[in-house]
């Protein structure tokens, strides 16, 4: 593996300096690479090209298993781990599965339960006289963005909002502040929605 390094980096500098500096000999380095490749080398090689075309073919979905699985299919014998390695070393990565369902509600819990005062009736006829809020959250390349915001039924406007980085329940009373700031609602507004 380092006589390979000392092969690639050889035009940016002298063979003998990296042979002295990796603790190789210049001698073993120029035997190493008047040797013929070895026979193994030559089956990982083309290995590594079959790998490459199943995971093209895949649009970049298939792993490791489902590589194996289509090389024993074309009556390839090949191990699972020496399939593993040879991806790991070219850098060849399958996707990762997308979770089927979120489960972003837990209900077994001895909390106080709020009263449906609405019961599943959303009509209204002012504004602010019902109103919705909903946490989301938005995958971003370094983790998530929490989304909390807070919707007038009868106008279906967004009225209030709030975003974090991380999940915490000032999100929420953000957004409910921010909706109050806002629209101003009448004292007791509220409590004009009957059970």
């Amino acid at each position: 593996m380092k006589f390979g390094f000392v092969d690639e980096h050889r035009a940016v500098w002298p063979v003998r300096v990296m042979c002295a500096a990796l603790g190789l000999s210049a001698s073993g380095y120029y035997a190493w690479r008047a040797r013929p490749e070895s026979l193994r080398a030559q089956t990982n090689r083309a290995l590594t090209d079959d790998i490459r075309l199943i995971h093209a073919e895949s649009s970049g979905t298939y792993g490791a298993p489902r590589i194996h699985a289509v090389l024993r299919g074309h009556g390839r014998r090949v191990g699972r781990s020496r399939i593993e390695r040879l991806m790991r070393r070219a850098g060849i990565r399958g996707l990762a599965a997308v979770p089927r369902r979120t489960r972003t509600t837990d209900s077994r819990h001895s909390y106080p339960i709020a009263p449906n005062r609405l019961a599943r009736n959303f009509m209204t006829l002012a504004p602010n006289q019902v109103w919705l809020a909903d946490l989301t959250y938005i995958p971003t390349g370094e983790g998530w963005l929490y989304l909390a915001g807070v919707l007038d039924m009868h106008t279906r406007k967004l009225v209030g909002w709030s975003m974090r980085e991380t999940l915490h329940t000032q999100i929420a009373l953000e957004a409910l502040a921010m909706a109050i700031e806002r629209q101003r609602p009448a004292p007791g507004a509220a409590s004009t929605v009957t059970p």
